[in-house]
């Protein structure tokens, strides 16, 4: 498989492995942010910081990711610098999409909106870091109302949305049928069974029953043309007709064409072509914008609601994470929100605090532009507002005084396991994997709540975890020192990592 490449393309790929820990912290809390809306966040931050501190926590566990990062079109916007050299605009994407795909859950996707600026690299590079077995899909949406005169060549109508999956058996939902899709249904006949649509008698693969001449109402004969064959059996297309399921023209002369009724079709197959009507274009997202915010400047790149709940009515169901870590207005947060899909959204610039924030609170307060109409939002729900805190380790790789003890063992539970650490962090014992039994002392979490209380496994330490988290088979314990000889640890299967030179993060 072909790799793209450019200038400082190893810088940009040891930057995933060296960015630093940070803590969220919050700031505000907006409506209800409890239960099934715990986990909707607002989040102001680089957002290649933020996704490391996320990781320990939400690791594979995102179903749909929908990304408009900044397209690199050499021009100026008012809330995004979009003017990046290309190799810088390919290294700031690259470590960012290998995090992204770390939180990516095994039935995921991942959803990346651009134009022809930088369309063609990024799927090349995501060949290389999803798989190019995982490309689903090269959506193309009709962002245009009318043509652009001062265009110097052609006037762009359209932008790219790549849609990659997590693994390659990945499968869409279904659309909703629509008026548009069932108006092509008649009932010339008055059939009894409903609107129908002929369909097409033959089928350009040999059949081994497919080649015979049947004669129709007028007596008129009818053979498959050369090359093609029939779709059903002679005794099949029979009882067809008797069934009144095959229509001969309305003089009984035309070839016989199968009925395929309205009442018997599913929903739609997702297609690659999303028109204006379906999706909303630029006009219709900067309407919004307008409605939402009608004393500011437009913003510069909004995408319409109705796109973002095209994607999410495709990848996700109610309750699924959906995640946008270039933010922007805040459209991806907002739609989702309003569909039942818990969310978290980063954004770097003010606007996290100007746009998205009071746009999340319209969407609390029951809003009713964009999506709401369509998917019948009354307003509830809530979020929280959260900045990046302080490092998780100084430079010298100790922990910092701000890391509780919940933070740290969903780090080592993470780091041990792979997995993203959602159960309750309350006591030593984080939890058993694959028979292995993992313990954390730290923040004197036994009772004893001196900073250094309680760290140290000592006898009596070990016997009162024997006592109240037994485990009878290998153990992990993460503390900052053992007073145990190489002997007992191995007779109680214990492997001792010292904190905080054996916290490792991945």
């Amino acid at each position: 498989m072909p790799f793209l490449d450019w200038v400082n393309k190893n810088q940009a790929k040891e930057t995933t492995r060296e960015v630093p820990y940070h803590l969220l912290k919050q700031e505000s809390v907006h409506g209800d942010a409890s239960g099934a809306n715990a986990d909707n966040l607002l989040i102001q931050g680089d957002n290649l910081l933020a996704l490391k501190a996320l990781i320990p926590f939400y690791a594979g566990r995102v179903k749909c990711i929908f990304i408009d990062p900044p397209y690199n079109t050499q021009s100026a916007f008012e809330h995004y610098d979009d003017k990046l050299e290309h190799s810088q605009w390919l290294s700031m994407m690259y470590p960012r999409l290998v995090l992204l795909r770390e939180l990516l859950a095994a039935d995921g996707t991942i959803w990346v909106s651009l134009d022809d600026n930088e369309a063609h690299y990024i799927k090349v590079m995501m060949d290389e870091i999803f798989g190019r077995q995982c490309f689903v899909a090269n959506l193309i949406w009709e962002k245009a109302d009318s043509p652009r005169n001062s265009a110097r060549q052609f006037s762009s109508d359209h932008d790219h949305i790549f849609v990659f999956s997590r693994t390659p058996d990945w499968q869409p939902s279904k659309l909703p049928r629509t008026e548009e899709s069932n108006s092509i249904y008649t009932n010339p006949d008055n059939d009894e069974r409903g609107p129908w649509i002929p369909g097409d008698p033959y089928a350009n693969k040999p059949y081994s029953k497919g080649l015979f001449s049947i004669t129709g109402p007028s007596g008129r004969v009818f053979t498959a043309p050369p090359g093609r064959y029939w779709r059903v059996s002679e005794e099949k297309l029979r009882d067809l007709d008797t069934d009144g399921r095959v229509w001969w023209g309305p003089k009984g002369e035309a070839r016989p064409s199968i009925k395929r009724y309205l009442s018997e079709v599913s929903d739609l197959v997702p297609r690659t072509l999303w028109r204006k009507e379906q999706a909303g274009s630029n006009r219709t997202s900067k309407n919004e914008m307008r409605a939402l915010f009608p004393a500011e400047a437009s913003f510069g790149t909004p995408k319409p609601e109705a796109l973002v709940k095209r994607a999410l009515q495709i990848a996700t169901s109610a309750g699924d994470l959906v995640m946008d870590s270039f933010l922007g207005s805040g459209t991806t947060a907002a739609v989702a929100h309003k569909m039942g899909r818990p969310y978290i959204g980063i954004e770097m610039g003010e606007h996290a605090r100007t746009h998205c924030l009071p746009r999340l609170q319209k969407v609390i307060d029951g809003e009713q532009g964009g999506a709401s109409k369509a998917v019948e939002w009354q307003g509830g729900g809530g979020f929280r507002f959260c900045t990046l805190g302080e490092p998780a380790f100084d430079t010298d790789g100790r922990i910092s005084a701000e890391v509780k003890f919940a933070t740290l063992a969903a780090y080592v539970w993470h780091f041990e396991t792979g997995e993203p650490g959602q159960q309750m962090f309350d006591t030593p014992m984080l939890g058993v994997h694959n028979g292995t039994a993992y313990y954390l002392l730290y923040n004197g979490i036994l009772g004893d709540r001196r900073p250094a209380g309680g760290n140290v496994l000592t006898h009596a330490v070990l016997q009162a975890i024997n006592e109240v988290f037994p485990h009878d088979g290998p153990k992990v314990v993460y503390g900052e020192m053992s007073r145990l000889g190489a002997s007992r640890l191995g007779a109680e299967g214990i492997t001792f990592k010292q904190i905080p030179y054996d916290v490792k993060m991945r």
